[in-house]
């Protein structure tokens, strides 16, 4: 896929099934997270890659959480499902370095862009995807629970699989609406 064509028709698919990519597949995936700008070249991010029992085990942090936030059972129960709603997820984290030139806000920007360098890598590949967030972004208990320090921050979870459905770009945008010269 040309890649000017691939930005420009850029959606997200919610509906994935099996395959997911893997081997060269992923590895093209997540090198090209790791090719995401980048200021001061800290790669200020870690990909956790759930999979198979992964996926399972993702769930139960994810409900874990929701219980401890006092959801409802039925909301517990959508919380530890959540990961099954493709074969592949990959957990995206800021992991901020202390650098005088470098804020934490780019850090985090770092990291978003590597969600989208994946997901684009994905798409190229005949796979889609979709960037998800929600509160378990900002839940402390999902980000101790997958490892991560106070200094962290998730910036989404990108979920990878073979779409169920044609996925098209949902909607045409004009330029002139959203800038202005100075």
């Amino acid at each position: 896929m040309e890649a000017l064509e691939l930005l420009l028709n850029r959606h997200s698919c919610s509906r994935l099934k099996v395959p997911a990519p893997a081997g060269e597949g992923l590895q093209l995936i997540l090198k090209a997270g790791l090719c995401a700008p980048d200021h001061g070249a800290l790669k200020p991010w870690e990909f956790i890659i759930a999979k198979g029992e992964g996926l399972t085990r993702l769930g139960d942090i994810f409900a874990r959480a929701a219980e401890a936030r006092g959801e409802s059972a039925d909301k517990v129960e959508r919380a530890r499902n959540a990961p099954s709603r493709a074969p592949l997820v990959i957990a995206v984290a800021a992991k901020v370095k202390p650098h005088e030139k470098v804020p934490p806000f780019e850090q985090h920007l770092a990291a978003g862009c590597s969600v989208m360098a994946m997901q684009m890598a994905a798409q190229a590949q005949g796979f889609n995807g979709i960037w998800r967030s929600g509160w378990f972004i900002y839940d402390r208990q999902v980000h101790q629970e997958l490892g991560l320090s106070d200094e962290d921050q998730l910036v989404g979870f990108l979920y990878l699989g073979t779409p169920t459905v044609e996925c098209h770009a949902l909607r045409k945008v004009v330029v002139a609406d959203h800038c202005r010269e100075l």
